[in-house]
């Protein structure tokens, strides 16, 4: 770690990083919502494996995509440029992988499977990596 004059130079010359807001009870909604959007993907995944009928997911389909939707909607609410950051890519990377298992049916579960393996390393990878902004270059907190 370099400390002195020319490390608070350094910090003086990048732009500040963007306000993240939050709200009472964030993490709760978040942790509520995550362990929904878990159990409900694996229900799918299950389903889509053991090929079972289309009417048996529905329901955890709804719940993947309702609680996948709250999960987005309180990382944008929060601001900082999510999309931009190494989580919001391997969001981006992950409903491209869903939306192939869409297009291509015969090969459903091997996307599905590649689609959960990018959200489990994009949510288990380090914080540094999480939040590295590739519009800024650095990570954003």
């Amino acid at each position: 770690m370099t400390t002195g004059p020319k490390a608070a130079a350094g910090a003086a010359d990048r732009p500040p990083s963007p306000a993240l807001r939050s709200f009472r009870g964030e993490r709760a909604w978040q942790v509520g919502a995550r362990t929904v959007h878990l159990a409900a993907m694996a229900l799918v995944l299950g389903g889509v494996a053991f090929a079972a009928p289309e009417r048996a997911l529905v329901l955890p389909i709804a719940l993947t995509l309702a609680s996948g939707l709250l999960l987005l909607g309180i990382d944008l609410w929060k601001g900082g440029g999510y999309f931009t950051q190494g989580n919001g890519v391997a969001v981006l990377l992950k409903l491209a992988l869903l939306g192939l298992g869409q297009l291509l049916p015969a090969a459903r579960l091997e996307w599905y499977l590649a689609a959960t393996a990018v959200a489990s390393i994009g949510s288990h990878m380090p914080r540094t990596w999480r939040h590295w902004s590739f519009l800024h270059r650095r990570v954003i907190e």
